[in-house]
């Protein structure tokens, strides 16, 4: 068990077709909690990292801190770089050893995005390591990448070409998800995941999985996504724990039953998604 590739973890859930949640950790507390709760609940664990978080930490300290955590896991655990725009960003925690990356070419013209990513994807090879691929930018913003506005799909059969040639494992694809809080109900695209997985046979990402209805994510992996993504709540679940622990104790001051209080917060989200996208049992 212990660290894991991407395919060692997604394969399965594609085939069976149960969701591993990915959440994006910020720091060691929130590590710890989620491979905890993977332990508690017997699941695959997908913990990816923003660029941003790692530019605030250190690539080697983010590094240090897996490693250190994961490897006596007793389940699988694998580390993915999250929307990562910098091809040499990207190349640099593959060097140190992250296990798969999303470059995140979609700010780019379309023959760009695809050049870099296929460059990325044979960097990747050497370390056996793994790429996610994504062409429309996501609608929301999360950690001060992205817009609120939607952009314009690309025709279906570049879709196509992009996951068939441009050497990624997995891709994430448009279909009208949102990173943030949801200010709307999404209107989902279930139909071109269907014709994406149906054409392909390729395990997808579904971004912006905080504040969607149980019933979208039953759904959406059915059809084949293996790779759920939760970033909005666990930073929520962080930040009020905090807050609601220090409100209900405002003289006491013991860091260490202020931590163990919040890291148990995230233990109980961390298992309610595992039991949601079915992956509770699996490791």
């Amino acid at each position: 068990m212990s660290v894991a590739t991407l395919p060692e973890i997604m394969d399965p859930a594609f085939k069976q077709r149960y969701g591993v949640a990915a959440f994006n950790a910020v720091d060691d507390l929130t590590t710890d909690a989620l491979i905890k709760a993977a332990e508690k609940s017997r699941s695959p664990l997908i913990i990816q990292i923003s660029v941003k978080t790692v530019q605030y930490w250190g690539a080697p300290v983010v590094m240090d801190i897996f490693t250190h955590m994961a490897g006596r896991a007793s389940v699988p655990v694998t580390l993915h770089l999250d929307h990562c725009p910098d091809p040499e960003f990207a190349k640099e925690c593959l060097r140190l050893g992250w296990n798969s990356v999303l470059f995140d070419g979609s700010a780019l013209n379309y023959d760009e995005n695809f050049r870099i990513t296929r460059e990325i994807a044979d960097f990747a090879a050497g370390y056996g390591a793994h790429v996610e691929g994504e062409v429309v930018p996501m609608t929301g913003v999360e950690d001060d990448i992205g817009s609120d506005e939607e952009a314009a799909p690309v025709p279906f059969e570049k879709d196509l070409e992009f996951i068939r040639e441009s050497g990624i494992y997995c891709y994430a694809p448009a279909i009208g998800t949102a990173h943030g809080f949801y200010k709307n109900t999404p209107r989902i695209r279930y139909e071109h995941m269907e014709k994406l997985v149906n054409a392909t046979h390729m395990p997808m990402v579904l971004h912006g999985g905080s504040g969607l209805d149980d019933e979208v994510f039953h759904r959406l992996i059915a059809l084949g996504a293996a790779k759920v993504n939760i970033s909005t709540d666990l930073k929520k679940t962080y930040a009020d724990g905090f807050r609601k622990y220090l409100e209900a104790r405002p003289t006491e001051y013991n860091p260490l039953k202020l931590i163990g209080a919040v890291r148990d917060d995230v233990i109980a989200m961390a298992r309610h998604y595992f039991r949601l996208f079915g992956s509770e049992g699996k490791a």
